[in-house]
């Protein structure tokens, strides 16, 4: 029986490194339930090869998505669809595949084999590991804490629990680290600036003096944390706000909108801004996953202290050491083998296939040791299956032309700058039609049934015959490598939404 070609890129998390683009037409459209905002997605489609052989798209470090509806399932309820956004569910976890030789940045790994909801179709896991530097001897950090202490924050699933998330990222800072604070409700206000970060007891009391009250300026916060990095900018350092917050600045669109300009415009001078999401009942997940894209940060939603110290501690070095940034993938598939395929999620990270040549293109940036991950679904070119077609615009110079490579499913080409540069380096990786196997590994295991679950999670219209069942005992098997439980946490996860979807 033929089966389908998922691709699973597997291009793990930076943390605090960077992730950008929030692309043009994803921003429009926005949904709100409960209070709750997030933008809208709609699930990329199957394309027809025929007509349009090649994707483009950028990585996406994220995952907050994971993280908040892990929280919405432990509360009793099922997520909303649009907090569903499978790449940041797959890109939450750690895969144990191989990094970089000695000459490698950015290592490449693939798996070919079926996909578990649709057996007719094939699944692909490539992997991009980057190399692991040494975080204590790693660049210095200029790091500016910018926390709301707005009235919305005043409950203990927000203020008090970024006070533990941030104790714990200070326990962790070294000497050439300096710390700065500044606080925004219905103004503004420097708690600390170019702190020396071993005088810990100092900065700690003064995040935990922090009390919520008031409306929100997020605004002029924004404004002041950019002023206090810049006055204690490092050259050749890390220089970053971390915005901690639920997001409800109380601001209209336009406004939104001029935040959005001002950070995509900061982030060239070397300043870059990561967002901390907390809380429930109205999170702006929306604006926070956009503003952390344009500033060329990642976003977290911190729904526990176990989830900071994930960030924080058993991420730390991947979190705050780019390696490579600007990361592209490109694939050109092949007609003669490959009939149609859809990309599983990053619906708001997929390029223009122009793009992938231009330096100038903002893009993923990846952290040392990070594994980023994602998915095509595959459909062979004999398959009786109907995929619409649809008028794209041309593209010169294609690998793949009549009966030629016929040994060859795809071409897999990545751009990558180093953290100093401008100018991209390429790689090129080839996906044989033998490399498909009938069997996979724990890894692609795992990673497959993260991503079927979140097609259950979102009820989308290429779930195929994906069932909870089939997901429990697919990562069950793959929980030999589980350093720190997440993987067991996953299974009771998916047990308790199977639970919720069918009971009375």
């Amino acid at each position: 029986m033929k089966k389908t070609l998922v691709i699973t890129l597997i291009l793990m998390a930076v943390t605090l490194t960077g992730c950008t683009g929030y692309y043009p037409g994803y921003e429009s459209d926005y949904i709100q339930e409960s209070g709750e905002t997030y933008a809208e997605i709609i699930d990329n489609p199957f394309i027809n090869t025929s007509d349009m052989p090649v994707s483009t798209f950028s990585v996406d470090v994220d995952t907050a998505s994971y993280s908040n509806i892990r929280r919405m399932i432990n509360q009793g309820y099922l997520p909303e669809t649009n907090a569903v956004r499978i790449e940041e569910m797959v890109n939450y976890f750690t895969y144990n595949i191989a990094g970089p030789t000695e000459n490698e940045v950015i290592h490449v790994y693939q798996e070919l084999s079926y996909a578990p909801w649709q057996p007719s179709h094939q699944l692909l896991m490539i992997g991009l590991k980057t190399e692991d530097i040494v975080f204590e001897t790693s660049q210095p950090m200029n790091l500016v804490f910018l926390i709301d202490v707005s009235g919305s924050m005043n409950t203990s699933d927000k203020l008090p629990l970024l006070k533990e998330a941030l104790g714990i990222l200070v326990e962790n800072l070294r000497p050439m680290d300096t710390i700065s604070i500044v606080t925004y409700a219905g103004s503004s206000r420097v708690i600390l600036e170019g702190g020396d970060s071993t005088e810990k007891d100092s900065i700690l009391s003064k995040i935990n003096n922090l009390s919520a009250s008031g409306s929100t300026a997020g605004g002029s916060g924004i404004q002041m944390a950019y002023e206090v990095a810049t006055r204690n900018f490092i050259e050749g350092g890390n220089n970053r706000i971390i915005l901690s917050t639920d997001g409800d600045f109380n601001v209209g669109t336009s406004s939104v909108n001029e935040l959005k300009a001002l950070i995509s415009e900061k982030k060239e001078t070397g300043v870059y801004l990561s967002v901390l999401g907390f809380g429930t009942g109205n999170i702006r997940d929306d604006v926070m996953e956009s503003l952390a894209d344009h500033g060329n940060g990642v976003y977290y939603y911190i729904d526990s202290l176990k989830e900071a110290e994930k960030v924080f501690i058993h991420q730390l070095g991947g979190s705050m050491i780019t390696v490579a940034k600007d990361v592209k993938l490109q694939i050109e598939f092949n007609p003669a083998l490959v009939k149609g395929y859809r990309l599983i999620g990053y619906e708001n990270r997929v390029l223009n296939n122009q793009d992938f040549e231009d330096d100038l293109k903002d893009a993923g940036d990846m952290g040392s040791g990070h594994v980023v991950i994602a998915f095509y679904e595959i459909i062979q070119a004999d398959s009786d299956e109907i995929i619409p077609s649809k008028t794209y615009e041309p593209i010169e110079n294609l690998k793949y032309t009549g009966d030629n490579h016929l040994t060859e499913i795809l071409t897999l080409s990545i751009r990558y700058k180093e953290p100093t540069q401008q100018s991209s380096m390429l790689i090129e990786t080839v996906v044989l039609a033998s490399s498909n196997q009938e069997t996979y590994s724990s890894e692609f295991g795992f990673a497959s049934a993260v991503v079927e679950f979140g097609l259950l999670l979102r009820d989308s219209p290429y779930k195929s015959n994906a069932s909870f069942d089939a997901i429990i005992e697919r990562a069950t098997l793959a929980l030999g490598f589980d350093p720190h439980e997440y993987r067991s946490e996953f299974v009771n996860l998916v047990i308790k939404a199977k639970n919720l979807m069918h009971k009375d």
